[in-house]
């Protein structure tokens, strides 16, 4: 794929994740609005995000990662019968473990509970109410590990709108439960776990017109090519911690915060969605365009075109998030108030978001860097490495939490966390350069200094313009909106005037990068 497609491929991508994460934040804002910081709302946190950190590790995580590859060697090595033989048995596979898990899931969910939220089990209440919820929300994990495999069919095709697309589904089912559902319900926030069940059938369902039009769709048999799922099988267990660890830490936040005060779990959440909507518009998006284009590079063509790759997609994360970090920290609390402040989210739970949201927002950019380091080993199908950093970063994480836990409580779980995705990000680099897997082509001391000097020139314009922290929570939602837009839009006006100001053009990003 050219340069042009990659980005144009990045775009559409782009672009539908931005629906999606729009439409997200509307869902939070309903969820804040209707349930606020509260034992319900800690209670649905911890229920969903134990099927949705499984479904981010092993669907759009490992399963991902080791499927791409060998999907991209098949497409580019053998017919399209072979493909469908391949994609027959491993939905087969698939599809019969997961039902055993998910089973295994549902019946053991008090004992989940009790090991990723412990501190709730002094709460009876908030312990039983967790249980009831993930007993609902666990089948997500089915659904959504069947929707990544068939958009891991689509991607390999260049169909990448309709998988990004996907996830829109489960916001809207969100949205739709907690405003006409809960009413309904004697427990109410059981509204929202119904309405992460519906929202997974959905998004599978949504796929499947598209790969009976690209005749991929898979009809399940134990048979069709027993060497290749072996081999996809092979390679998925070390991908699971390699692409994981990011995961693993917010998990392990999870447990830690259970046992701090009411609030910290909810905290946590609404900060780190801030977080993932640059993450998901972007690093995601990269991630998924370039993984296809990486492997295929891999199996055939000179070395070099895999280099560019990684170094084109380098380029663009920092320049995409360096200022969204600088952004969210800057105006965690105008986005905050603006997003969140209503109904039962006090002046209070902005606050405590805000902490964890500035220290979230200082490891963006080692997020991201993740994000495109990382598929530059799973294309070459090398998991050994990222599975070793991985276990680094994890250990430096558990170590960082206890030491920054008890003088910063929440926003330290969350600055632990930045600080070990940097050294992921560091050490998947270093591994990558030493492995001979890329060499930066000329031009970078340039460009980050371009980079840099812009990104100082938009931090201080977004400091001094966006006012006094207490005036927005006294705002009304209309100035609030206002307000947020008009510094969202001058802080991109004056990023990209700076850019051009100090001299970056678009060749800086090309992959013939030039001093």
């Amino acid at each position: 794929m050219r340069e042009g497609q990659l980005l144009r491929s990045t775009a559409t991508v782009g672009v539908n994740t931005v629906l999606s994460r729009i439409l997200g934040f509307v869902r939070d804002i309903v969820i804040a609005r209707y349930f606020g910081a509260s034992l319900g709302a800690d209670a649905f946190f911890v229920a969903f995000r134990i099927p949705n950190l499984l479904r981010r590790m092993f669907a759009e995580g490992a399963f991902s990662q080791a499927f791409v590859p060998v999907l991209s060697e098949y497409k580019a090595t053998r017919s399209l019968q072979e493909v469908r033989a391949l994609s027959d048995h491993l939905v087969a596979v698939l599809g019969s473990g997961l039902f055993v898990v998910t089973l295994v899931g549902v019946v053991t969910a008090p004992l989940l509970v009790m090991g990723f939220a412990p501190g709730f089990l002094e709460q009876t209440d908030k312990y039983a109410l967790t249980t009831e919820l993930l007993q609902i929300t666990f089948p997500y994990l089915f659904f959504i590990s069947l929707t990544a495999f068939a958009g891991g069919l689509l991607n390999a095709y260049g169909r990448f709108g309709v998988p990004a697309f996907t996830p829109l589904l489960l916001n809207v089912s969100l949205i739709a439960a907690a405003i006409w559902l809960a009413p309904l319900l004697a427990t109410p926030i059981k509204a929202l776990a119904w309405g992460v069940f519906i929202g997974g059938i959905s998004q599978l369902l949504f796929q499947i017109p598209f790969l009976y039009r690209l005749r991929l769709l898979p009809r399940p048999r134990f048979g069709g090519d027993p060497a290749g799922v072996r081999k996809i099988l092979r390679l998925i267990l070390p991908a699971l911690f390699g692409v994981s660890v990011a995961q693993i830490n917010l998990l392990i936040d999870t447990v830690i915060a259970s046992f701090l005060v009411t609030g910290s779990v909810s905290w946590l959440y609404f900060s780190d969605r801030l977080v993932e909507f640059p993450l998901g518009v972007f690093g995601i998006a990269l991630a998924t365009v370039i993984l296809p284009n990486l492997s295929q590079h891999y199996t055939k063509g000179p070395p070099e075109n895999f280099s560019n790759t990684l170094d084109w997609a380098l380029r663009w994360v920092v320049l995409i998030a360096l200022p969204a970090s600088i952004g969210l920290a800057i105006l965690a609390i105008p986005m905050l108030a603006t997003l969140f402040h209503y109904g039962e989210f006090s002046d209070r739970d902005v606050l405590m978001a805000s902490l964890s949201l500035n220290a979230y927002a200082v490891g963006l950019l080692g997020f991201a860097c993740i994000k495109v380091l990382a598929p530059g080993y799973y294309a070459r199908q090398e998991m050994r490495t990222p599975v070793r950093i991985g276990v680094i970063a994890m250990a430096v994480n558990l170590v960082l939490n206890v030491i920054l836990v008890f003088p910063l409580a929440h926003a330290g779980l969350a600055l632990a966390t930045s600080l070990s995705a940097f050294l992921n990000a560091v050490l998947l680099y270093r591994g990558l350069r030493q492995q001979g897997g890329y060499c930066p082509r000329p031009g970078w001391r340039g460009f980050l200094t371009r980079v840099l000097m812009a990104n100082l020139l938009l931090g201080l314009t977004l400091w001094f313009a966006r006012g006094e922290w207490a005036d927005w929570l006294a705002y009304a939602m209309g100035e609030r909106v206002w307000r947020l837009g008009m510094l969202l839009l001058s802080g991109v006006a004056v990023y990209v005037l700076g850019l051009l100001a100090v001299g970056l053009r678009p060749r800086c990003l090309s992959y013939a990068a030039s001093p």
